[in-house]
């Protein structure tokens, strides 16, 4: 069996666990105040953490500052404005469009 296919049933059988181990929960655990906060931030938490990293990583780990962060900045910025979401993601596109098209 290759690396490859190692890695591809360790995966599986890690996402089954886990899967399991969300089901194994007790119920009262969930309903306690604490958890249903922590369960809705963790996605928010996560996303914000993948928008960064796929932002400011560059090859062989280096930090990298192009037309995506100033797209990120523009999507702060309506972000503190106020506006709607389709704005946000709007002025994020253009200004990363912009920018890219500026300086590369």
């Amino acid at each position: 069996m290759s690396n490859s296919w190692m890695a591809i049933a360790a995966t599986a059988v890690g996402c089954y666990a886990v899967k399991l181990l969300g089901l194994s929960v007790p119920e009262g655990l969930l309903e306690r105040p604490l958890v249903k906060r922590l369960a809705a931030l963790v996605p928010i938490a996560l996303l914000a953490a993948l928008t960064v990293q796929q932002t400011f990583s560059g090859s062989g780990g280096t930090l990298v500052v192009d037309a995506r962060a100033a797209g990120l900045a523009a999507a702060l910025v309506a972000l503190l404005l106020r506006a709607p979401f389709l704005v946000i993601v709007g002025a994020a596109v253009a200004v990363s469009a912009l920018a890219q098209h500026f300086t590369g």
